[in-house]
């Protein structure tokens, strides 16, 4: 399953398949039960909103958060976007201008960083080591008494490294900066470390979890009784709790819930899945001598690697018509420069320009490994 007649589609870290059964609701709420969940004064819009609340149900127990903690957005983008440029307001007025963050993290956070910026705010960007890790007692000794916000990414989208959002979690101050974490590949495959009670600010896409594009969360926990200090981006509507104003896109909305509660419930058998294929990647690719990338403990389902002497952009050309890969973030794949993440790993120039990430999921079916290989072979210097 997922490959067209002519490859294996080996880019799941871009975006998956809608699963079918999500699909069928999907189509059901575009076509059949199309109501728009604020008309509450008749029976269509009223199945609409309980739908939405089903949703908001089904993503609050993924991880651990109230119901009117999770605010539905397009995406995690959004999400992101909400998180960090929303409390912006909240930082100036309590002179709180300063926010630590990491160099891998996604554009969709780093670009708001850089906004901040241009508008006084101070960024520390703590760097990772060769393998992608960031030190959880670098970015903690990065905190100052004016730190408004921690914004770090659970896994990283282009090498699968995991970053210590728990460690990062535990040392912070009850009361000290928001924390805030980029959860768009790992909802769905390592969810326990998301339900940290400690976490305030959760941004999930749910187009990574097998649910439809354009549809997210951003989870906004609250401290006692307050919530996070954030000033929408627009307005006008006042849905979703005043944070993300329009139209609730309920087919989307309900799909994403349901994509994520089956997600949940098979997450174990998914896991192993990804992981054995993993393994057998790892055991074709072993003659081709190449760098692994991701720590030692990445994502199960992604491979971020370079074969020494070769060109990614060779990789891809050798490989077209067998395996759909990438060599980069599908967020800025259209940009023809070298990959933020890479750069900040400190890895050499060859290394940068020869990696490839394949990312498969646990319905994908047998990949050609003898041929991938034969045909990356032939390409060594």
């Amino acid at each position: 399953m997922h490959s067209s007649s002519q490859s294996i589609y080996l880019d799941n870290a871009a975006t998956t398949a809608t699963d079918p059964r999500v699909g069928e609701l999907v189509l059901r709420l575009m076509t059949l039960e199309y109501g728009n969940a604020g008309s509450r004064t008749h029976e269509f819009g009223l199945d609409a909103s309980r739908h939405v609340s089903r949703a908001r149900d089904q993503i609050a127990a993924c991880v651990a958060a109230a119901s009117d903690e999770i605010v539905f957005t397009s995406g995690a983008t959004e999400s992101d976007n909400i998180a960090i440029l929303g409390l912006a307001d909240h930082g100036e007025a309590t002179g709180c201008r300063h926010i630590v963050s990491t160099a891998v993290e996604h554009k969709a956070v780093l670009e708001p960083l850089a906004r901040l910026e241009a508008r006084g705010f101070t960024i520390t960007r703590i760097a990772p080591n060769r393998a992608g890790e960031v030190s959880a007692d670098a970015v903690l000794a990065a905190v100052r008494q004016d730190t408004l916000a921690v914004s770090v990414m659970h896994a990283n989208n282009e090498t699968g490294a995991i970053q210590p959002i728990g460690a990062i979690a535990a040392g912070l101050a009850q009361d000290g900066p928001y924390l805030h974490v980029d959860a768009a590949q790992t909802f769905g495959r390592r969810t326990s470390e998301l339900r940290d009670a400690r976490i305030d600010l959760v941004s999930l896409s749910g187009h990574k979890v097998f649910g439809p594009k354009g549809v997210g969360a951003l989870v906004a926990r609250r401290r006692g009784m307050r919530r996070p200090p954030l000033t929408p981006l627009m307005v006008g509507g006042g849905q979703e709790f005043g944070i993300r104003p329009g139209t609730q896109p309920v087919p989307l909305i309900a799909g994403f819930g349901l994509a994520a509660e089956i997600a949940i419930a098979e997450e174990p058998a998914r896991t192993a899945r990804c992981a054995a294929v993993r393994s057998e990647a790892l055991t074709a690719l072993a003659p081709l001598a190449p760098t692994v990338h991701g720590g030692s403990d990445p994502l199960a389902n992604i491979l971020s690697f370079a074969i020494p002497g070769v060109d990614s952009e060779a990789v891809m050309v050798a490989l077209k018509g067998l395996v759909a890969l990438s060599n980069g973030s599908a967020c800025t794949s259209a940009r023809y420069e070298p990959s933020h993440v890479m750069l900040a790993m400190g890895l050499d120039p060859d290394e940068v320009a020869g990696t490839v990430r394949l990312s498969w999921c646990h319905d994908t079916g047998p990949i050609p490994w003898t041929e991938i290989v034969a045909r990356m072979d032939d390409l060594r210097i």
